[in-house]
Order: C-alpha cells, then sequence, then structure tokens
C-alpha cells in the first residue's frame, strides 16, 4: 500500500498540470494506455499504476510472469475480472504470432508454422476474453544486415492466410514494425500492408522502432508513406542517437522523437485507436519509475498536440 500511495503522489502533479493545461485535447479524447508488464509483471501493481495517472486502457503482454498466450485460460480470465473491476480497458494483446524466422516452404518448415496457427488461435481465444478485437503481431524475423526481398511474396501470402483466419472471429491483426524483421520500416510497412488489403490486416505503427532500424525520419517523412486507415495501434516511446549513431531508448520527452507532431497528425488523420506508451528505457530505479517518468513526458507532448 505504502509503494501505491507514493506512486500517486508522483503521478499526480504531472495528471494536474495536464488537466489543467490540455485543453485542446483532452484525455478522454485519447486512447492512452501503457504495456502493463512495462511497469509490473504483477497486474494489481500496473493497474494501481494506470489508475494513479487516471489512465483507462492498457496493452497486455506479459502478465505475472508468463506471455499472455502461455498463461492458462482460467488465468485470463482473473485478469479480466481484475481489470474489469477498475474499469481498466484492454486496448490490444501483445503477441509474439510470427516474431520467428520463416520457416522454408517445405515438409521441414511445417511443424514450426503449425505451431504458429496454433499460437494465433491461443491468442485470439485470450483477446476474445480480454474484450480486445486488435492482436500486435509480426512478420518474421531475419538474421544479417538486410532482409532478403526474395521472402516478401510468400510473407504476404501467411499474412493474408492470417487474416483469413481472423475475421471470422472478428479480429484484427496488428504487424508491428520492429528490427530485423521484414517490416521494420515505413516503406516496409507501406509495402506489405498495400500488397494485403483485407481490412482485418493493419499496423501497429512504431515510429521509435523505425528510428532504432535506421529509418532517417520515421515522422514525418515515413509516417506519409503509410495510410493511416490501417494503423490500427500505436506504440510511443522516445530515443537518443549515441555518438557511434546507435539508438538507445530515454524517457519520453527526452529524446530525439517528436511525439507531440507524430501523436497530433494522427488525430489529425482520423486515427482513433488506442496510443500504447512502451517505455523500453530502463531506470536504475527500477521499470516502474522509467515508465513514470516516460508517461510523465509523454502526458506533456499530448498537452502541445
Amino acid at each position: 500500500m505504502h509503494s501505491f500511495t507514493r506512486r500517486q503522489a508522483l503521478a499526480l502533479p504531472a495528471l494536474a498540470a495536464f488537466s489543467r493545461r490540455a485543453q485542446a485535447i483532452p484525455l478522454e479524447r485519447i486512447r492512452l494506455g501503457v504495456t502493463t508488464d512495462e511497469i509490473d509483471e504483477d497486474l494489481l501493481q500496473a493497474i494501481e499504476f494506470l489508475k494513479g495517472f487516471g489512465l483507462h486502457w492498457a496493452e497486455l503482454r506479459s502478465v505475472w510472469g508468463k506471455y499472455n498466450t502461455a498463461q492458462p485460460v482460467e488465468k485470463i480470465r482473473e485478469a479480466r475480472a481484475l481489470l474489469d473491476q477498475h474499469k481498466i480497458r484492454t486496448a490490444a494483446l501483445g503477441t509474439a504470432f510470427f516474431k520467428v524466422p520463416l520457416p522454408p516452404d517445405s515438409a521441414a518448415g511445417r511443424p514450426a508454422l503449425d505451431e504458429q496457427w496454433k499460437l494465433l488461435d491461443a491468442a485470439m481465444e485470450r483477446a476474445a476474453i480480454l474484450g480486445t478485437d486488435t492482436l500486435r503481431i509480426f512478420a518474421f524475423t531475419y538474421k544479417g544486415a538486410a532482409a532478403d526481398q526474395s521472402h516478401y511474396p510468400r510473407i504476404e501470402e501467411l499474412l493474408q492466410e492470417a487474416a483469413r483466419r481472423a475475421k471470422p472471429r472478428r479480429m484484427r491483426l496488428a504487424v508491428e514494425n520492429v528490427a530485423a524483421s521484414y517490416v521494420s520500416t515505413a516503406p516496409e510497412a507501406a509495402r506489405v500492408l498495400k500488397a494485403v488489403q483485407d481490412p482485418a490486416l493493419g499496423l501497429t505503427w512504431d515510429p521509435n522502432n523505425a528510428a532504432a532500424s535506421g529509418e532517417k525520419s520515421p515522422f514525418p517523412d515515413g509516417f506519409r508513406l503509410l495510410d493511416p486507415a490501417r494503423i490500427l495501434h500505436v506504440h510511443l516511446r522516445d530515443y537518443q542517437h549515441t555518438p557511434d549513431g546507435k539508438v538507445v531508448w530515454c524517457a519520453a520527452g527526452d529524446g530525439e522523437f517528436d511525439n507531440t507532431g507524430q501523436i497530433r497528425a494522427l488525430l489529425k488523420a482520423g486515427y482513433k485507436g488506442a496510443f500504447t506508451l512502451e517505455t523500453h528505457y530502463r531506470h536504475p530505479r527500477g521499470k516502474a519509475h522509467a515508465s513514470r517518468l516516460s508517461l510523465t513526458g509523454l502526458l506533456k507532448a499530448i498537452q502541445k498536440a
């Protein structure tokens, strides 16, 4: 209880300042949440953090020390009851679907692909229990300096099949752009979404991941390549470049990314999905403190939007 009280005390000044000054975009207009395991693996602790900031949305990925798809269904129902009790809604379910090397198109690759279809079924079952229709997925990974361009047609075919399987269950699959994936930047995301026109497939747009993948201007230039109607979910954080050009995560507002501009552009384009703070930044005082610092910075970015 003492820990929660201290969290509230730290959160309230930022929330009060935001409430006084954010006249242009009230917090109620933005589905703002945090990836819960970047606060705490204990779901109740994460919920208390969200409540301290007056937030009502969350992305669930790992809960109680296991990926949600590795938890038994009974634990997912327990999580839903806890979220309902505290009036927190699940904006998206984080899954690791297709976050694996592309299996070979052969009998040898079939078992690995079958495991992925089982994972998708488990994820959709859990998403339905948690009350969300949005699943964060990926577009396969690769090793080496660059993606093999010849693999894209098959990847697009498999994403089309995934969308076909999701549609009867009224689920939407949002491919996240991430480093070392065939979708890591805005141009790659635009390419895949153009090839797979199914409305059950869209994008989890992570402009900071695009920067970490070497994209020079994920916003505004990269964002201009994307169809905003296909963006189903958005991850936000911040980064800095080290002298040798490497991207390192930092608290939102302390780095190079224009969160204010990106949020403003999405809202202007009619985006109505969720914004999830996925901090990644680490602080000596722990990940909850890192998320607190980032969320405070993100609220400031929203008040300017």
